[in-house]
């Protein structure tokens, strides 16, 4: 946010953009110059205050979007590659092929596979659930197929 000469229509076409793709989560940061490049020497600068409160706003709508692709996610199973132990005892972390961090009570013998996981229930960032036993899993094809809508808010 805050390219030099971003006009606030400018500001409004990204936001508009980012609530059509319907992001399971992004990483977004303020425009700062960097000595050499082109925009350094540009003198239309963005007010910091104005960086802050799009950096702000921005991150409101990704914070939503990754919110309501969290909740989609509750009840399904998904493959995860569990990579370390977790901070709580007993806990095994991993990730989602959407980079969701999930995590199972496990032993750290699964770390470096990627098993099935059926999601119970969430924390603010973060996926809970079980390894899924193979009788008991919902199929992984359309399980994050249908929270990739951005009209989604809430998961079936």
């Amino acid at each position: 946010m805050g390219f030099p000469g971003e006009t606030e229509e400018d500001f409004l076409a990204t936001l508009a953009l980012v609530t059509q793709i319907g992001y399971a989560g992004a990483y977004s940061f303020k425009y700062s110059p960097r000595p050499g490049t082109p925009a350094a020497d540009m003198r239309e600068m963005v007010s910091a205050a104005e960086m802050d409160e799009r950096l702000v706003r921005l991150q409101e709508l990704i914070d939503s979007q990754q919110s309501a692709f969290n909740v989609a996610a509750i009840g399904n199973t998904v493959d995860v590659l569990f990579e370390r132990a977790a901070r709580n005892p007993g806990q095994i972390v991993g990730r989602t092929a959407y980079l969701q961090p999930a995590h199972v009570t496990a032993s750290p013998d699964i770390i470096g596979q990627v098993l099935p996981v059926t999601i119970e229930s969430l924390e603010r960032y973060s996926l809970l659930g079980q390894i899924a036993t193979s009788a008991g899993a919902k199929p992984l094809k359309t399980a994050f197929s249908q929270m990739t809508s951005p009209q989604m808010t809430t998961g079936t």
